[in-house]
């Protein structure tokens, strides 16, 4: 596992969202086992997702994710597994067929930069 120095910024190919959306995560254990586990995805961005899992899985393994409101799949590959202070484990995904819109939403263009409000001035009357 690699880590990244504080100063290194991230480089994805779109914004990720803090957005938690119920998941079920479908894949196979070592031995072949089938596995289904529930979970809440902790980031997503238009090409993958962060999210706690407890069963073991290793990099470049196929899981299908499904999302419990739209009852959507979608097959992924996992990217990065990460373990938290308290023992958590953390996968990350990618997506296998990225031009879904599997999370329903719109995300910025790469690149983007934010958008300000602009104020209106108090002009006097």
């Amino acid at each position: 596992m690699s880590l990244l120095h504080f100063r290194v910024k991230e480089r994805r190919r779109t914004i990720r969202v803090a957005l938690t959306v119920p998941l079920t995560v479908i894949g196979k254990t070592d031995p072949g086992q089938r596995f289904s586990a529930h979970t809440n995805s902790q980031s997503v961005n238009r090409h993958g997702a962060l999210f706690h899992l407890e069963e073991i899985v290793v990099a470049g393994q196929a899981v299908i994710l499904v999302n419990e409101h739209t009852a959507q799949s979608m097959e992924c590959r996992v990217v990065s597994i990460h373990r938290a202070r308290d023992g958590k484990q953390y996968v990350g995904v990618e997506f296998l067929a990225p031009e879904t819109n599997f999370w329903h939403m719109q995300f910025p263009a790469p690149g983007a930069k934010p958008q300000r409000r602009v104020l209106p001035n108090k002009a006097s009357a």
